[in-house]
C-alpha cells in the first residue's frame, strides 16, 4: 500500500489543496483547519449550511492565510495575534466551546461579500479538546483543530471503486474522491480494508497513526466540490451498502502518534 494524495483544507467547509508532501502535527497537518467561518452565535459555518464554500479558495502561508475567490479580490489575513478569544463550537451541539481568535473586520466583511450572509472568521491559536474525555473509544486529547471529529481523515481507493460499482448499477454518475474530502488516500488495499483496521496502529512512511474509527458521512458528500450542486448520492447509496447503526461509513479517522513529514509513495503498514 502506498499514499497517493495529500489535501488539507486551510479554512473548515473550503476546496481542498493537493500536495506532494506535508508536515504531520499532533493535530492534523500543518495548515489543515486551523480557521474557521462562524455565525453569530459562533457556530461553524460550513458546506452543510452553504454550497458557496466551494468557491473559497485559501492557502495557508507561514504567519496568516490567503483568500480567493471568482470575483473578489485576493485578501491577505495575518493570524491574529491580539484581541479578546471569542468561544466557538464547530457545531451547535457540541457542548465543548473553544477560544479563537477573530480575523478581523477585513475578513468578515469579504466572506460576508463571498457567502451572502454575516460572518465571521476566527483562527485556533491553540489547539484544544473539543469533546469531553471518555465520550468516545480512541480519545483525541486536546490536540484537535477545526476538523468535525480527529485530526486526519483517510480514505481507500479501492473503497471508492467499490461505490462507483454500485452507483454505476443503479444508472447513477460516479462521484470523485474529493467529495469525501479525505486528508490522506492511499491504494494497493482491497476494498473496505480500512474497516478492520479499526483500534490497529498504523505505519505511514516513518510515522505512526491510530486508527479511531469509521467515518459517518453526511450531506458534504452530496456536493460537487468544484460547483457546488447538490444531489442525493452518494448517500443514497452508502445507505444501502454501508449502513451501520445508522451510520453512513466511507473512511477512516486517524489520530498521530509521531509528528514529522509525510510524502506521496510513503509505503503504508498496518501493525496487527
Amino acid at each position: 500500500m502506498r499514499l497517493t494524495s495529500i489535501h488539507t483544507y486551510p479554512v473548515k467547509g473550503c476546496h481542498r489543496l493537493d500536495h506532494d508532501g506535508a508536515f504531520v502535527q499532533p493535530w492534523g497537518l500543518a495548515g489543515d483547519r486551523r480557521w474557521m467561518v462562524v455565525d453569530a452565535g459562533g457556530v461553524g459555518v460550513t458546506q452543510r449550511d452553504t454550497t458557496r464554500l466551494v468557491d473559497l479558495r485559501a492557502t495557508a502561508r507561514p504567519g496568516g492565510l490567503t483568500l480567493r475567490a471568482a470575483g473578489q479580490p485576493d485578501l491577505d489575513v495575518p493570524e491574529p495575534t491580539a484581541g479578546e478569544p471569542v468561544p466557538v463550537r464547530t457545531f451547535r451541539s457540541r457542548t465543548f466551546p473553544v477560544p479563537a481568535l477573530p480575523a478581523g473586520r477585513a475578513a468578515d466583511d469579504w466572506l460576508g461579500a463571498l457567502l451572502g450572509r454575516p460572518v465571521r472568521l476566527v483562527w485556533l491559536a491553540r489547539p484544544t479538546r473539543h469533546l469531553a474525555a471518555g465520550s468516545r473509544e480512541h480519545d483525541t486529547g486536546d490536540q484537535v483543530n477545526f476538523a468535525d471529529a480527529y485530526p486526519l481523515l483517510l480514505a481507500n481507493t479501492a473503497s471508492l471503486d467499490a461505490l462507483n460499482d454500485w452507483l454505476a448499477e443503479a444508472a447513477e454518475e460516479p462521484v470523485p474522491m474529493a467529495r469525501f474530502r479525505p486528508n490522506l488516500v492511499v491504494d494497493g488495499a482491497s476494498a473496505w480494508a480500512e474497516d478492520d483496521w479499526v483500534g490497529r496502529p498504523l505505519r505511514i512512511g516513518d510515522l505512526r497513526f491510530r486508527a479511531a474509527g469509521p467515518c459517518d458521512r453526511c450531506v458534504v458528500t452530496t456536493t460537487d466540490q468544484e460547483t457546488g450542486v447538490r444531489t442525493k448520492e452518494p448517500l443514497r447509496t452508502l445507505g444501502r451498502h454501508r449502513n451501520v447503526k445508522q451510520k453512513l461509513l466511507f473512511g477512516l479517522h486517524l489520530i498521530p502518534i509521531d509528528s514529522g513529514q509525510l510524502k506521496l509513495g510513503d509505503p503504508i503498514v498496518i501493525t496487527p
